[in-house]
């Protein structure tokens, strides 16, 4: 009877063991949204994880921030990175706000209730720019927003597929600014600045970390009623996967730590205008970090 005892615990220990083994090595997925600064900072958090001894499977270009959000609260990944902003106003549906510590507070006690832990924000701020050619403002005597809502029906705007119908985007636009353009093209980041270029459209909307813009010398719009709150990258995991594995926080911290939109910009650029591969341009951020060889 001691045998058969013996042997049973044996077999329960051992499958514990296996179990738990199993555990600690299940990968995190990490995903991403369907834009070049995403593919960017995917890679980015996904090689630093990796090279602090956690697994990883990148699970990038899931599409717009609904079906990235879908993907997290469904356990089809486990962590990507979000923009405060959009969580604020396209998840949580809920009033601007321009304070960032507010916005982030607000988003991180929300998104505790769903399970989904919102990790330290970084100093990186991706909020929208409307841009246009130097030479559209000054035909158009375009500083603000302001300035464009009186010829906005004049010009055609190319911008994202999310931005004709978010919260953040068009509407509101629309309610605050009351501009209408003439057309809307709907297209990648990439393309909008060689549509800019061409004179497809006359009106971009781009993000303050776009290397192009620069590139390019647009001038971007000021947005002179503050229509649009802060939007701070910060990672958001499921918080099952974080206590599953304390280490992968302070991992992704140390990261956030890191950026700002000087040396977002020039990734973005290395991509969009260089056309490197955003795993090789992550990795060299990461290596000039001294977090990866």
């Amino acid at each position: 009877m001691r045998i058969h005892k013996t042997l049973a615990l044996c077999t329960l220990s051992l499958a514990i063991f296996l179990s738990l083994s199993a555990q600690a090595q299940t990968a995190v997925r990490v995903g991403s949204k369907d834009f070049t600064e995403q593919f960017v900072l995917a890679e980015i958090y996904a090689q630093a994880l990796e090279a602090a001894g956690v697994k990883t499977e990148k699970k990038l270009n899931l599409g717009g921030t609904l079906i990235a959000q879908k993907a997290l609260e469904e356990k089809q990944i486990d962590f990507y990175p979000e923009y405060t902003g959009t969580m604020l106003l396209v998840v949580l549906k809920a009033q601007t706000m321009s304070d960032p510590k507010a916005v982030y507070d607000k988003v991180k006690a929300a998104y505790a209730k769903m399970g989904l832990a919102v990790l330290d924000q970084s100093n990186l701020n991706n909020g929208y720019s409307i841009v246009v050619k130097p030479e559209t403002a000054q035909k158009y005597q375009l500083k603000t927003l302001s300035d464009l809502a009186r010829v906005s029906k004049q010009l055609k705007l190319g911008a994202g597929a999310e931005f004709r119908d978010r919260i953040d985007g068009l509407p509101a636009m629309k309610a605050t600014y009351n501009i209408e353009f003439g057309d809307y093209l709907q297209m990648a980041v990439g393309l909008r600045y060689q549509a800019i270029q061409s004179d497809q459209v006359q009106v971009v909307n781009g993000y303050s970390t776009d290397g192009m813009i620069s590139s390019l010398g647009l001038t971007r719009l000021k947005d002179d009623k503050n229509l649009w709150p802060p939007y701070y990258v910060v990672p958001v995991i499921r918080q099952q996967v974080l206590d599953a594995n304390p280490k992968i926080g302070p991992v992704l911290n140390r990261v956030s730590a890191l950026l700002d939109e000087s040396s977002m910009a020039k990734m973005n650029y290395q991509v969009d205008g260089e056309k490197r591969e955003p795993k090789a341009v992550a990795h060299d951020f990461l290596k000039s970090k001294g977090l990866v060889k």
